[in-house]
């Protein structure tokens, strides 16, 4: 996104309201939602969703943890709440920056589950 589009954010100035507060809802709302959204994903019961957000020059990351105690993960609640979280600070956003993209959506940890402990060992790219 355009540099002045971070600041509109930060400075909590964009016409449809606080973006980050409004991204933090939607993330979580679509974490408890993960089953209904995404055909094959198994209803689990989500405990805690965590939605962070880190405001840099030209981009914001969006970082999002799920917590369950169910017997599977909860990846796809993860990574469902990161993308809407990310749609919703565009659309809130896109009256002032058409230019934006939603880029790199990927797990980078999870624990639990048949699985077990993964982590990434690479970096996203940036473009």
């Amino acid at each position: 996104m355009l540099a002045t589009t971070t600041s509109a954010v930060a400075a909590n100035a964009v016409n449809k309201g606080d973006v980050l507060a409004t991204a933090r809802v939607a993330g979580i709302q679509a974490a408890k939602q993960a089953a209904t959204l995404l055909p094959m994903c198994h209803p689990v019961l989500v405990g805690n969703v965590y939605v962070n957000f880190t405001i840099a020059d030209a981009h914001i990351d969006v970082e999002v943890s799920v917590d369950t105690i169910d017997r599977t993960g909860v990846e796809m609640e993860a990574l469902a709440a990161v993308t809407m979280a990310a749609l919703t600070v565009y659309d809130m956003c896109k009256s002032i920056d058409r230019t934006m993209t939603i880029e790199a959506v990927a797990l980078w940890e999870k624990s639990g589950g048949r699985a077990g402990v993964w982590r990434r060992d690479d970096e996203p790219s940036r473009s």
